[in-house]
């Protein structure tokens, strides 16, 4: 636990070296998480933070954070407690993951007693020495034996194992099972694994695998969110992807027909992304922690789940680099996995689920980092038909450039690096966060009307606007401001944003003694002010 006065505020550079420590410092006394409190002084005594007073600004501070961080692990969760003598911060910090030192911008960081300082070099290699511990899927179940793996998922295997090494295909047809299941790696001399009864086991042999869960719920919801059917499935998981796959809904989406640029229909997802995905969860789930694996699906969107930290780090790195990872949480089991055609350990498959996502110009998948699972979402519609135009008509925008403009769509947060990525090369225009797509595209893209309403008029226009109604009509109430002004307001102001707007607008007016408030406080008239010229 680290204890901060912050009562006027915190260094944010400092509160990022101070999550790597107790980060780092948590996993190596083995503990899950640890607890950096502000309002509290040395003495613990309660005085009090004003560290960002507004909600949405603490929520923020999540992904601010995991921006700077290696692994983009973030804070579990941030408690505001109201303490008598003051405002009170718990910030909730996960322990490193094994194998995984977690850095901020670059730089390891611990503690030496009290004092914040750079983790020493015997620290790093023990935490890195965890990541050599035994593999989970790797270990040899003493009790099990053939008669615990399902025939049909035996034949499935062999399959595709021969579908995978077609030079091989001839010899596979000439083993015995036991012989099979060494070469494809399942086994270890004959020995059942974990591996093997997760893939192929039968439902039955689960009790072999607990606490593990062996399991992947679907589950539909509606428009509202409520659910509306759900399925479980087990063991085997090589037979349990298909009926997964069989459950969900991968409808037709009709495109507004736009001259030749875009299909009459296509399938909301590609069979692959949903095969990718699914396998992927599977051959990542930390199955120490006891969870499912989640396949949610709503009208317009599929959501996969498993429990465990993202083990590359940086999903953007993965994509942009498209190499193989040097570290697997279950190397035996990615081994076996990719022996069955079921995932792909050359490297590619995150990166060929943006480009199927840019081939049908939907958005780009989503990733969720948070709370040590990995959330991986893919849209199943055109979010914006504009940008969608824009990235069919502009086959150049390389990959990094659509990613980055694709949260621009989404208006999301952009990173210092994406934001000067676009800048220079003229992708975008406004002010952070509030950027939109630059004119130059928006020309090229028949957007000209949606880049003029993304821009806002000069101050003086709406100053000028508010002055002439009130002189036509004497006196304007502020819901007659907000109708006069709503709809001439920049396309990216959401509600909050325009009434804050047009306040300060009507506080300027006031200031300069151009308009006075003839009626109440709740209920104020605005009129000009005598003599003034308009």
């Amino acid at each position: 636990m680290e204890f901060k006065e912050a009562k006027n505020g915190y260094d944010f550079t400092k509160l990022g070296k101070y999550f790597s420590a107790l980060c780092n410092e948590a996993n190596l006394k083995h503990h899950p998480s640890a607890w950096l409190v502000f309002g509290v002084n040395d003495q613990r005594q309660v005085v009090g933070s004003n560290f960002r007073l507004a909600r949405k600004d603490l929520d923020s501070l999540k992904e601010e954070i995991a921006n700077k961080t290696t692994n983009r692990i973030t804070f579990i969760e941030i408690h505001e407690v109201a303490h008598a003598q003051g405002r009170v911060l718990l910030l909730e910090i996960p322990a490193a993951p094994k194998g995984l030192p977690v850095a901020y911008d670059g730089h390891y960081y611990g503690r030496d007693g009290e004092a914040l300082s750079p983790l020493n070099l015997e620290e790093i290699e023990r935490i890195r020495a965890q990541s050599t511990v035994e593999d989970w899927s790797a270990v040899v179940v003493p009790n099990a034996s053939l008669v615990d793996l399902d025939e049909e998922a035996l034949v499935v295997a062999r399959r595709n194992f021969k579908s995978k090494f077609p030079d091989k295909a001839a010899e596979v047809d000439g083993w015995d099972d036991l012989t099979f299941l060494n070469k494809a790696k399942l086994t270890i001399k004959g020995r059942i694994t974990r591996t093997a009864l997760l893939l192929l086991g039968r439902e039955e042999a689960e009790h072999f695998l607990l606490p593990a869960e062996a399991k992947i719920r679907w589950l539909l919801k509606d428009h509202l969110g409520n659910d509306r059917d759900y399925a479980l499935f087990g063991m085997p998981l090589l037979l349990a992807v298909d009926k997964v796959y069989a459950k969900i809904r991968n409808l037709k989406y009709r495109y507004i027909r736009e001259g030749t640029l875009f299909p009459d229909e296509i399938d909301q997802y590609a069979p692959y992304s949903i095969r990718e995905a699914l396998n992927n969860c599977i051959a990542h789930q930390d199955y120490t922690l006891a969870g499912r694996i989640n396949v949610i699906e709503r009208e317009e969107s599929l959501s996969f789940t498993n429990k465990g930290s993202f083990v590359p780090g940086d999903v953007r790195r993965v994509v942009m680099e498209d190499a193989p990872e040097e570290h697997y949480r279950n190397r035996f089991l990615a081994t076996a996995m990719f022996n069955l055609k079921m995932v792909d350990t050359a490297g590619g498959g995150i990166r060929k689920l943006f480009l199927f996502q840019r081939q049908r110009f939907f958005p780009m998948p989503d990733y969720d980092l948070s709370g040590n699972r990995v959330q991986l979402t893919l849209t199943g519609k055109v979010l914006d038909m504009d940008y969608a135009r824009m990235l069919a008509s502009d086959g150049a925008l390389a990959l990094q450039d659509i990613m980055a403009l694709d949260k621009v769509q989404k208006r999301l947060a952009l990173t210092a690096d994406e934001e000067k990525l676009l800048k220079a090369k003229t992708l975008i225009e406004g002010r952070k966060p509030n950027f939109f797509i630059a004119k130059s595209l928006a020309q090229q893209t028949g957007q000209k009307a949606r880049y003029s309403k993304n821009r806002a008029f000069d101050k003086q226009y709406y100053l000028d606007l508010i002055c002439k109604a009130v002189k036509e009509h004497g006196s304007l109430a502020r819901k007659d401001i907000d109708e006069l002004l709503w709809n001439k307001l920049p396309d990216w102001m959401d509600e909050r944003q325009r009434k804050i707007k047009v306040g300060n607008l009507i506080a300027e007016l006031r200031r300069h003694q151009k308009i006075v408030n003839q009626g109440s406080d709740t209920k104020p008239s605005w009129a000009l002010v005598t003599n003034h010229p308009v």
